[in-house]
């Protein structure tokens, strides 16, 4: 019981629409998707896979969040609206964290050991972000929506686009205006060459 009290506080923390933690409890998905994770988890802990995935993937059909019962997931996830999100096997998430809807924590291939994110404590992933692959998202940062993450992500940094770039660290911009785009300084090699033959050819 401990453990869901902390988990609903987390959710009226994090959700300014939600009212109380009774309305969590009904009416959350997420927090649906968290509850039938524990009992899966439990099961995979005490070598009962197929109840284990059976769970899982029943929490799937009700909440449409995907969450392998191998997974490792810290105290007072909070799951924000839920819908789309896929967690694999060899996740891991430390505390307080906060995910939206459409994020994939995937792999990025069939090998074999750890091939899922981790992610530390504090980290938020926004709206349709997909982090891939075995790489560490560090404490207290941010993935911003749609941003696809195959890089590690220092902790108290913000990363986004495609493929995700930081652009914050420790609150100071680290973007465009202040440290060297390399996708800009390609473009502007490219161009100046450009000006470069056309010179010749004019000659």
């Amino acid at each position: 019981m401990g453990k869901l009290k902390e988990t609903l506080e987390a959710y009226q923390r994090n959700d300014p629409a939600a009212r109380s933690k009774v309305e969590i409890l009904l009416l959350y998905n997420g927090l649906h998707a968290t509850i039938l994770y524990w009992l899966s988890h439990w099961c995979y802990r005490h070598k009962l896979i197929f109840i284990a995935r059976f769970v899982s993937q029943f929490a799937k059909w009700l909440t449409g969040v995907e969450i392998h019962p191998a997974a490792t997931i810290g105290r007072r996830l909070v799951i924000d609206h839920g819908t789309g999100i896929v967690i694999g096997a060899t996740t891991e998430i430390g505390d307080d964290c906060l995910i939206y809807q459409g994020v994939t924590l995937g792999g990025t291939g069939v090998m074999q050991g750890k091939r899922h994110p981790t992610l530390g404590n504090n980290v938020m992933v926004g709206s349709g972000a997909k982090v891939l692959g075995p790489i560490k998202i560090g404490d207290n940062a941010r993935v911003a929506a749609n941003s696809v993450v195959l890089r590690e992500v220092p902790a108290n940094s913000t990363v986004v686009g495609v493929p995700g770039r930081i652009v914050r660290i420790n609150g100071e911009k680290t973007d465009h205006i202040h440290t060297p785009d390399p996708v800009a300084l390609e473009l502007q090699a490219l161009k100046e060459r450009i000006e470069q033959l056309e010179q010749q050819l004019a000659q």
